[in-house]
């Protein structure tokens, strides 16, 4: 998220809001954290350094704003790629992490 938004990793995780640019590109990736990761929202927010109430507002917020096409083809991309990029990384036999 922060290559894509161009906001610094640091700013993404700072404790202050920020920016609305910040804010937002924080927002966005708690949501593909839950959503591309399957991340609980508790998991999401130990990540970010938030209450679980707050990414679970990310969501929320971030869903709402599916509604504009722009902000869902970049979404639908970024999720794509996420979930993509995990599957490539998990070995396509559980078993094998064990051997």
């Amino acid at each position: 998220m922060a290559a894509t938004t161009q906001v610094p990793l640091a700013k993404l995780r700072a404790r202050h809001r920020g920016q609305r640019s910040t804010a937002l590109a924080r927002q966005t990736a708690m949501y593909l954290a839950h959503v591309a990761f399957g991340l609980t929202l508790t998991r999401v927010g130990i990540c970010f350094g938030r209450d679980r109430t707050t990414v679970r507002h990310a969501c929320a917020l971030i869903e709402d704003r599916r509604d504009d096409p722009a902000l869902e083809l970049g979404l639908s991309a970024l999720e794509a790629g996420l979930v993509a990029l995990t599957r490539s990384l998990s070995p396509a036999n559980p078993a094998e992490m064990r051997s």
